[in-house]
């Protein structure tokens, strides 16, 4: 197959559902069912890529549970042989987004300010109620810069990995 990064990692197989070989899923989508828009999900089991069609799949328990039925999972025997693999799709794979960026793009990016200080890659974000905030990493401090574009987001560069901020280092 082709890269690591060229996959998405959007939850993993964590139990077994019923007799007929549905599985249950923890998803890292928002809302938890939005994994269920992909068809063909790669799943790593033993090191290796798959490809696997997924032939249904619903919500539960107001929508904190996702259970999935795959394409040649039938019975609880080979449900339990996936637990505990990763699931993925190819980026490529992923709908446009409301504003063009998804937060996983954003994870490992090089952070600069305007006098090309480096200040580190992201290493997460953080919801919070007024805006959402980019958690930046650099040898063993952490900084947390507002994610809101045009006052502290000066410009975010997918192709090149590079974020560049209004944020001075004594900030940090």
């Amino acid at each position: 197959m082709t890269e690591e990064n060229d996959k998405l990692i959007l939850g993993q197989i964590n139990g077994v559902f019923g007799v007929h070989g549905w599985v249950k899923v923890f998803s890292h989508t928002d809302p938890r069912k939005n994994i269920l828009e992909y068809s063909n999900w790669l799943i790593r089991q033993n090191g290796q890529w798959q490809i696997i069609k997924v032939e249904g799949g619903k919500s539960q328990q107001g929508g904190k549970t996702v259970v999935v039925k795959l394409e040649g999972c039938d019975d609880r025997d080979d449900a339990r042989h996936l637990m505990g693999c990763d699931i993925a799709i190819f980026r490529k794979d992923l709908p446009e987004s409301t504003d063009g960026i998804y937060w996983i793009q954003l994870i490992g990016c090089q952070v600069t300010n305007l006098q090309n200080e480096d200040l580190g890659r992201v290493t997460s974000l953080v919801e919070t109620g007024a805006h959402d905030v980019l958690r930046v990493e650099k040898d063993d401090s952490s900084t947390l810069i507002p994610y809101v574009k045009d006052k502290f987001i000066l410009e975010v560069d997918l192709d090149t990995r590079t974020i560049k901020v209004d944020w001075l280092v004594d900030e940090v």
